[in-house]
Protein backbone atom coordinates (compact mmCIF):
# COMPACT_ATOMS: atom_id res chain seq x y z
CA UNK A 1 0.00 0.00 0.00
CA UNK A 2 1.42 4.02 -1.09
CA UNK A 3 2.20 5.89 2.11
CA UNK A 4 -0.42 8.34 3.10
CA UNK A 5 0.13 11.98 2.08
CA UNK A 6 0.82 13.80 5.24
CA UNK A 7 -0.42 17.85 4.98
CA UNK A 8 1.35 20.72 6.43
CA UNK A 9 0.39 21.00 10.34
CA UNK A 10 -1.67 24.39 10.25
CA UNK A 11 -2.25 24.56 6.58
CA UNK A 12 -5.81 23.35 5.46
CA UNK A 13 -8.14 22.97 2.42
CA UNK A 14 -10.59 25.56 1.61
CA UNK A 15 -13.57 22.55 0.47
CA UNK A 16 -16.69 23.68 -1.30
CA UNK A 17 -18.70 24.14 2.05
CA UNK A 18 -16.09 26.37 3.64
CA UNK A 19 -15.38 28.37 0.59
CA UNK A 20 -19.29 29.01 -0.30
CA UNK A 21 -18.72 30.79 2.87
CA UNK A 22 -15.85 32.76 1.92
CA UNK A 23 -17.36 33.49 -1.20
CA UNK A 24 -20.04 35.21 0.67
CA UNK A 25 -17.82 37.18 3.37
CA UNK A 26 -16.08 38.29 0.13
CA UNK A 27 -19.64 39.26 -1.93
CA UNK A 28 -20.40 40.97 1.25
CA UNK A 29 -17.75 42.88 1.62
CA UNK A 30 -17.82 44.61 -1.56
CA UNK A 31 -20.72 45.08 -1.10
CA UNK A 32 -21.03 46.75 1.87
CA UNK A 33 -17.65 48.56 1.49
CA UNK A 34 -18.35 49.74 -1.40
CA UNK A 35 -20.79 52.21 0.51
CA UNK A 36 -18.36 53.83 2.42
CA UNK A 37 -16.41 53.93 -1.15
CA UNK A 38 -13.42 51.74 -0.43
CA UNK A 39 -11.87 50.20 -3.23
CA UNK A 40 -10.93 46.64 -3.80
CA UNK A 41 -6.70 46.58 -4.10
CA UNK A 42 -4.84 43.40 -5.00
CA UNK A 43 -1.34 43.00 -3.02
CA UNK A 44 1.48 40.27 -3.37
CA UNK A 45 2.03 36.88 -1.35
CA UNK A 46 5.95 38.02 -1.13
CA UNK A 47 6.98 41.05 0.32
CA UNK A 48 10.61 42.26 1.86
CA UNK A 49 11.20 40.61 5.06
CA UNK A 50 12.43 44.42 5.75
CA UNK A 51 9.17 45.76 5.23
CA UNK A 52 8.19 43.39 8.22
CA UNK A 53 11.01 44.35 10.54
CA UNK A 54 10.77 48.14 10.09
CA UNK A 55 6.91 48.28 10.59
CA UNK A 56 5.76 45.40 13.26
CA UNK A 57 8.68 45.59 15.03
CA UNK A 58 11.94 43.40 15.21
CA UNK A 59 11.00 41.95 18.92
CA UNK A 60 7.17 41.51 18.45
CA UNK A 61 6.48 37.21 18.21
CA UNK A 62 4.90 38.27 14.34
CA UNK A 63 9.18 38.63 13.23
CA UNK A 64 11.07 37.11 15.84
CA UNK A 65 8.69 34.09 15.99
CA UNK A 66 6.13 33.57 13.32
CA UNK A 67 7.03 34.86 9.94
CA UNK A 68 8.23 32.47 7.17
CA UNK A 69 11.54 34.28 6.02
CA UNK A 70 14.02 33.03 3.52
CA UNK A 71 16.37 33.92 1.09
CA UNK A 72 15.95 33.00 -2.89
CA UNK A 73 17.94 32.01 -5.03
CA UNK A 74 19.16 35.62 -6.37
CA UNK A 75 20.09 36.46 -2.23
CA UNK A 76 17.05 38.54 -1.59
CA UNK A 77 15.37 38.33 1.52
CA UNK A 78 11.95 37.66 1.24
CA UNK A 79 9.16 36.56 3.24
CA UNK A 80 5.30 35.13 3.01
CA UNK A 81 3.38 37.99 4.12
CA UNK A 82 2.12 37.52 7.76
CA UNK A 83 -0.10 40.71 7.75
CA UNK A 84 -1.34 43.22 5.40
CA UNK A 85 -1.40 46.09 6.87
CA UNK A 86 2.23 46.96 6.03
CA UNK A 87 2.00 45.71 2.17
CA UNK A 88 -0.54 48.06 1.91
CA UNK A 89 1.44 50.98 3.25
CA UNK A 90 4.34 50.17 0.81
CA UNK A 91 1.90 50.16 -2.17
CA UNK A 92 0.57 53.33 -1.30
CA UNK A 93 3.93 55.07 -0.89
CA UNK A 94 5.65 52.96 -3.86
CA UNK A 95 2.25 54.33 -5.92
CA UNK A 96 3.22 57.90 -5.04
CA UNK A 97 -0.71 58.17 -3.59
CA UNK A 98 0.51 60.40 -0.95
CA UNK A 99 -0.58 63.70 -1.97
CA UNK A 100 -3.40 61.68 -4.16
CA UNK A 101 -6.09 62.62 -0.93
CA UNK A 102 -7.74 60.07 0.92
CA UNK A 103 -7.62 56.61 0.14
CA UNK A 104 -9.92 53.65 1.01
CA UNK A 105 -8.77 50.20 0.28
CA UNK A 106 -9.66 46.48 1.09
CA UNK A 107 -7.61 43.57 0.23
CA UNK A 108 -8.91 39.97 0.73
CA UNK A 109 -5.81 37.07 0.56
CA UNK A 110 -3.90 34.32 2.54
CA UNK A 111 -1.71 35.32 5.58
CA UNK A 112 0.90 32.97 6.82
CA UNK A 113 2.36 32.57 10.23
CA UNK A 114 4.08 29.53 12.21
CA UNK A 115 2.05 29.97 15.56
CA UNK A 116 0.38 27.12 17.52
CA UNK A 117 -2.32 25.97 15.40
CA UNK A 118 -5.53 25.92 17.64
CA UNK A 119 -9.37 26.12 16.71
CA UNK A 120 -9.76 29.84 14.99
CA UNK A 121 -5.94 30.27 14.40
CA UNK A 122 -3.99 28.46 11.91
CA UNK A 123 -0.54 28.94 9.87
CA UNK A 124 -2.26 29.91 7.00
CA UNK A 125 -5.39 31.91 6.96
CA UNK A 126 -7.25 34.05 4.86
CA UNK A 127 -7.92 37.71 5.82
CA UNK A 128 -9.77 40.54 4.67
CA UNK A 129 -8.33 43.91 5.58
CA UNK A 130 -8.90 47.39 5.17
CA UNK A 131 -6.77 50.20 5.62
CA UNK A 132 -7.64 54.05 4.56
CA UNK A 133 -5.21 56.68 4.32
CA UNK A 134 -5.39 60.10 4.98
CA UNK A 135 -8.17 60.14 6.92
CA UNK A 136 -7.56 62.51 10.60
CA UNK A 137 -10.35 62.39 13.81
CA UNK A 138 -12.36 60.15 15.85
CA UNK A 139 -15.12 60.72 13.20
CA UNK A 140 -13.12 58.57 10.56
CA UNK A 141 -12.75 56.06 13.27
CA UNK A 142 -16.64 55.95 14.38
CA UNK A 143 -17.46 55.63 10.71
CA UNK A 144 -14.94 52.26 10.18
CA UNK A 145 -16.36 51.04 13.45
CA UNK A 146 -19.98 51.05 12.08
CA UNK A 147 -18.82 49.89 8.44
CA UNK A 148 -17.58 46.94 10.41
CA UNK A 149 -20.54 46.38 12.40
CA UNK A 150 -22.63 46.54 9.26
CA UNK A 151 -20.17 43.84 7.52
CA UNK A 152 -20.90 41.27 10.29
CA UNK A 153 -24.58 42.02 10.43
CA UNK A 154 -25.04 41.41 6.70
CA UNK A 155 -23.31 38.12 7.29
CA UNK A 156 -25.98 36.91 10.25
CA UNK A 157 -23.02 37.06 12.89
CA UNK A 158 -24.48 37.33 16.28
CA UNK A 159 -23.32 37.27 19.60
CA UNK A 160 -20.50 39.59 18.62
CA UNK A 161 -19.65 43.22 20.94
CA UNK A 162 -17.34 45.69 20.32
CA UNK A 163 -14.98 46.88 22.80
CA UNK A 164 -12.62 49.79 22.37
CA UNK A 165 -9.91 51.34 24.13
CA UNK A 166 -7.02 54.11 23.41
CA UNK A 167 -3.09 53.20 22.99
CA UNK A 168 -2.19 56.97 23.81
CA UNK A 169 0.35 58.83 21.26
CA UNK A 170 4.14 59.54 21.22
CA UNK A 171 3.52 62.06 23.46
CA UNK A 172 2.14 60.33 26.18
CA UNK A 173 2.97 56.30 26.05
CA UNK A 174 6.76 56.97 27.23
CA UNK A 175 5.67 57.70 30.34
CA UNK A 176 2.90 55.09 31.05
CA UNK A 177 5.34 52.47 29.69
CA UNK A 178 7.49 53.37 32.06
CA UNK A 179 5.21 53.51 34.92
CA UNK A 180 3.64 49.75 33.58
CA UNK A 181 7.33 48.19 33.83
CA UNK A 182 8.14 49.61 36.59
CA UNK A 183 4.57 47.59 37.83
CA UNK A 184 5.82 44.85 36.10
CA UNK A 185 9.00 44.25 37.28
CA UNK A 186 8.02 44.31 40.94
CA UNK A 187 5.39 41.60 40.20
CA UNK A 188 7.93 39.47 37.78
CA UNK A 189 8.57 36.85 40.01
CA UNK A 190 4.86 35.68 40.25
CA UNK A 191 4.64 36.82 35.99
CA UNK A 192 4.97 33.30 33.70
CA UNK A 193 8.13 33.28 31.33
CA UNK A 194 6.57 35.04 28.14
CA UNK A 195 5.25 37.90 29.68
CA UNK A 196 8.82 38.35 31.71
CA UNK A 197 10.32 38.79 28.10
CA UNK A 198 7.80 41.14 27.55
CA UNK A 199 8.32 43.80 30.05
CA UNK A 200 10.89 45.37 28.44
CA UNK A 201 10.24 44.92 24.41
CA UNK A 202 6.58 45.15 24.65
CA UNK A 203 5.29 45.62 28.04
CA UNK A 204 1.55 46.31 26.74
CA UNK A 205 1.32 42.80 25.62
CA UNK A 206 1.50 41.48 29.32
CA UNK A 207 -1.59 42.70 29.51
CA UNK A 208 -3.07 40.63 27.58
CA UNK A 209 -1.66 37.30 28.78
CA UNK A 210 -4.09 34.54 28.86
CA UNK A 211 -2.21 32.83 31.94
CA UNK A 212 -5.11 33.46 34.82
CA UNK A 213 -1.83 33.40 37.16
CA UNK A 214 -0.58 36.29 35.11
CA UNK A 215 -3.79 38.13 35.42
CA UNK A 216 -4.51 38.03 39.31
CA UNK A 217 -0.82 39.92 39.14
CA UNK A 218 -2.60 42.35 36.35
CA UNK A 219 -5.22 43.20 38.33
CA UNK A 220 -4.23 47.18 39.67
CA UNK A 221 -2.06 47.13 36.23
CA UNK A 222 -1.76 51.06 35.37
CA UNK A 223 -4.00 51.39 32.12
CA UNK A 224 -3.23 53.54 29.26
CA UNK A 225 -6.95 55.09 28.65
CA UNK A 226 -6.28 57.12 32.11
CA UNK A 227 -2.64 57.96 31.72
CA UNK A 228 -3.39 59.64 27.84
CA UNK A 229 -2.57 63.25 26.83
CA UNK A 230 -5.38 66.04 26.03
CA UNK A 231 -5.19 65.15 22.76
CA UNK A 232 -5.80 61.76 22.90
CA UNK A 233 -8.85 61.87 25.65
CA UNK A 234 -10.35 64.54 23.13
CA UNK A 235 -10.10 61.75 20.33
CA UNK A 236 -11.18 59.01 22.48
CA UNK A 237 -14.50 60.97 23.32
CA UNK A 238 -15.04 61.79 20.02
CA UNK A 239 -14.92 58.58 19.10
CA UNK A 240 -17.56 57.41 21.59
CA UNK A 241 -19.39 60.45 21.26
CA UNK A 242 -19.84 59.37 17.10
CA UNK A 243 -19.79 55.93 17.82
CA UNK A 244 -23.43 57.19 19.98
CA UNK A 245 -24.37 59.20 17.29
CA UNK A 246 -23.83 55.90 14.83
CA UNK A 247 -26.09 53.73 17.15
CA UNK A 248 -22.84 51.12 17.34
CA UNK A 249 -23.05 49.37 20.70
CA UNK A 250 -19.30 49.20 22.60
CA UNK A 251 -17.60 48.87 25.70
CA UNK A 252 -14.34 50.65 26.89
CA UNK A 253 -12.01 47.78 27.49
CA UNK A 254 -8.94 49.38 29.10
CA UNK A 255 -7.18 46.19 28.42
CA UNK A 256 -6.96 45.97 24.69
CA UNK A 257 -3.57 46.32 23.40
CA UNK A 258 -2.04 45.44 19.53
CA UNK A 259 0.83 43.09 19.44
CA UNK A 260 1.91 45.25 16.40
CA UNK A 261 4.32 48.65 17.22
CA UNK A 262 2.64 50.67 15.09
CA UNK A 263 -0.70 51.57 16.92
CA UNK A 264 -1.65 54.58 18.38
CA UNK A 265 -5.08 56.20 20.08
CA UNK A 266 -7.56 53.99 18.88
CA UNK A 267 -7.78 50.19 19.25
CA UNK A 268 -10.77 48.10 18.87
CA UNK A 269 -12.00 44.50 18.84
CA UNK A 270 -15.36 42.66 17.66
CA UNK A 271 -15.26 39.56 20.23
CA UNK A 272 -17.34 36.52 20.75
CA UNK A 273 -17.41 34.04 23.59
CA UNK A 274 -18.23 30.98 20.79
CA UNK A 275 -14.44 30.37 19.82
CA UNK A 276 -13.12 30.20 23.32
CA UNK A 277 -9.82 31.61 23.73
CA UNK A 278 -9.82 32.87 20.38
CA UNK A 279 -12.56 35.26 20.59
CA UNK A 280 -11.12 38.07 18.40
CA UNK A 281 -13.45 38.09 15.14
CA UNK A 282 -12.83 42.01 13.78
CA UNK A 283 -9.51 44.04 15.32
CA UNK A 284 -7.72 47.24 14.01
CA UNK A 285 -7.15 51.13 14.96
CA UNK A 286 -5.39 53.58 14.06
CA UNK A 287 -1.80 54.01 12.93
CA UNK A 288 -0.72 57.65 12.42
CA UNK A 289 3.06 57.32 12.50
CA UNK A 290 3.20 53.90 10.45
CA UNK A 291 3.85 55.38 7.07
CA UNK A 292 6.26 58.39 8.16
CA UNK A 293 8.47 55.42 9.27
CA UNK A 294 8.31 53.40 6.37
CA UNK A 295 9.98 56.95 4.65
CA UNK A 296 6.95 58.90 3.87
CA UNK A 297 5.31 62.28 5.22
CA UNK A 298 3.60 62.25 8.07
CA UNK A 299 -0.07 60.31 7.17
CA UNK A 300 -3.01 59.62 9.30
CA UNK A 301 -3.95 56.31 8.47
CA UNK A 302 -6.83 53.62 10.75
CA UNK A 303 -7.38 50.16 9.16
CA UNK A 304 -8.79 46.50 10.69
CA UNK A 305 -8.63 42.61 9.54
CA UNK A 306 -10.71 39.93 9.89
CA UNK A 307 -9.87 35.99 9.82
CA UNK A 308 -12.22 34.65 7.33
CA UNK A 309 -11.80 31.27 8.80
CA UNK A 310 -13.37 32.44 11.93
CA UNK A 311 -16.09 34.37 10.52
CA UNK A 312 -17.33 31.57 8.92
CA UNK A 313 -17.17 29.49 11.92
CA UNK A 314 -20.13 32.10 13.25
CA UNK A 315 -22.06 32.25 10.02
CA UNK A 316 -25.20 30.84 9.71
CA UNK A 317 -25.65 27.31 7.70
CA UNK A 318 -26.03 27.63 4.19
CA UNK A 319 -27.69 25.65 1.51
CA UNK A 320 -24.36 24.26 -0.21
CA UNK A 321 -26.16 22.69 -2.56
CA UNK A 322 -24.81 23.18 -6.26
CA UNK A 323 -26.90 21.08 -8.97
CA UNK A 324 -30.05 22.39 -10.27
CA UNK A 325 -30.25 19.44 -13.01
CA UNK A 326 -29.12 15.94 -13.77
CA UNK A 327 -29.72 14.96 -17.69
CA UNK A 328 -30.39 11.35 -17.77
CA UNK A 329 -29.83 10.36 -21.47
CA UNK A 330 -31.76 6.40 -22.41
CA UNK A 331 -30.20 5.38 -25.13
CA UNK A 332 -26.71 5.72 -27.27
CA UNK A 333 -28.83 7.42 -30.25
CA UNK A 334 -30.18 10.37 -27.83
CA UNK A 335 -26.66 10.88 -26.15
CA UNK A 336 -25.90 13.94 -28.87
CA UNK A 337 -29.25 15.55 -27.85
CA UNK A 338 -29.28 15.49 -24.51
CA UNK A 339 -25.73 17.18 -24.31
CA UNK A 340 -27.33 20.02 -26.20
CA UNK A 341 -30.04 20.17 -23.58
CA UNK A 342 -27.25 20.49 -20.93
CA UNK A 343 -25.51 23.17 -22.93
CA UNK A 344 -28.51 25.16 -23.72
CA UNK A 345 -29.28 24.94 -20.01
CA UNK A 346 -26.00 25.86 -18.74
CA UNK A 347 -26.00 28.74 -21.00
CA UNK A 348 -29.35 30.08 -18.99
CA UNK A 349 -27.24 30.20 -15.70
CA UNK A 350 -28.41 26.52 -14.97
CA UNK A 351 -26.23 24.51 -12.78
CA UNK A 352 -26.43 21.20 -14.83
CA UNK A 353 -24.72 17.28 -14.25
CA UNK A 354 -24.83 15.06 -17.51
CA UNK A 355 -25.32 11.95 -16.18
CA UNK A 356 -22.89 10.25 -18.83
CA UNK A 357 -25.62 8.24 -20.50
CA UNK A 358 -25.77 3.87 -20.05
CA UNK A 359 -27.61 1.97 -17.54
CA UNK A 360 -30.70 4.22 -16.70
CA UNK A 361 -30.91 3.08 -13.13
CA UNK A 362 -26.98 4.11 -12.11
CA UNK A 363 -28.02 7.54 -14.08
CA UNK A 364 -30.92 8.24 -11.36
CA UNK A 365 -29.03 6.87 -8.58
CA UNK A 366 -27.12 10.03 -9.77
CA UNK A 367 -29.05 12.18 -9.43
CA UNK A 368 -29.49 11.02 -6.03
CA UNK A 369 -26.53 11.57 -4.86
CA UNK A 370 -26.25 14.44 -6.66
CA UNK A 371 -29.29 16.31 -4.28
CA UNK A 372 -30.10 17.52 -7.75
CA UNK A 373 -33.19 19.58 -7.64
CA UNK A 374 -34.74 18.20 -11.02
CA UNK A 375 -34.24 15.30 -13.78
CA UNK A 376 -34.06 15.87 -16.94
CA UNK A 377 -34.87 12.52 -19.26
CA UNK A 378 -34.16 12.39 -22.74
CA UNK A 379 -34.86 9.51 -24.94
CA UNK A 380 -35.58 8.78 -28.79
CA UNK A 381 -38.84 9.87 -28.09
CA UNK A 382 -37.95 13.20 -26.91
CA UNK A 383 -34.91 13.39 -29.32
CA UNK A 384 -37.46 13.09 -32.55
CA UNK A 385 -39.88 15.95 -30.56
CA UNK A 386 -37.15 18.42 -29.00
CA UNK A 387 -38.71 18.19 -26.00
CA UNK A 388 -37.58 16.77 -22.03
CA UNK A 389 -39.18 14.64 -19.82
CA UNK A 390 -38.90 16.40 -16.75
CA UNK A 391 -39.30 15.41 -13.26
CA UNK A 392 -39.21 17.43 -9.83
CA UNK A 393 -37.49 15.14 -7.55
CA UNK A 394 -39.07 17.26 -4.29
CA UNK A 395 -42.87 16.55 -5.40
CA UNK A 396 -42.18 13.42 -8.23
CA UNK A 397 -44.13 15.77 -10.48
CA UNK A 398 -43.13 15.02 -14.12
CA UNK A 399 -44.17 16.38 -17.50
CA UNK A 400 -43.12 16.54 -21.09
CA UNK A 401 -42.41 19.86 -22.13
CA UNK A 402 -39.83 21.84 -24.32
CA UNK A 403 -36.78 23.13 -23.03
CA UNK A 404 -37.78 26.48 -23.05
CA UNK A 405 -41.16 25.47 -20.17
CA UNK A 406 -38.41 23.80 -18.52
CA UNK A 407 -36.12 26.46 -18.18
CA UNK A 408 -39.45 28.86 -16.95
CA UNK A 409 -40.45 26.09 -14.24
CA UNK A 410 -37.01 26.20 -13.15
CA UNK A 411 -36.54 29.95 -12.74
CA UNK A 412 -40.05 30.56 -10.86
Amino acid sequence: MAKKLQSIRGIHDGLPSEVSKWRKIEDVARQVFATHAVSEVRLPILEPTELFIRSVGEETDIVSKEMYAFEDQGGDNICLRPEGTAGAVRAYLQAGLTRAGAQRWFYMGPMFRRERPQKGRLRQFQQIGVEWFGVAGPVADAEMLAMAQRFLDTLGIEKVRLEINSLGCSACRPAYRDTLIAYLNARAESLCDTCNDRIEKNPMRVLDCKNDTCQAQLIDAPEMVAHVCGDCDMHFSGLKAGLDALAVRYDVNPRIVRGLDYYNRTAFEFVTDQLGAQGTVLAGGRYDGLVESLGGPATTAVGFAAGMERLAMLMPDMDTHVVDVVVVSLGDDALPYSLQVAKQLREQGIAVVHAGGGAAKRQFKLADREGARFVAVVGDDEMQQSLVAFKNLATGEQKTCTLEQAIDSLKC
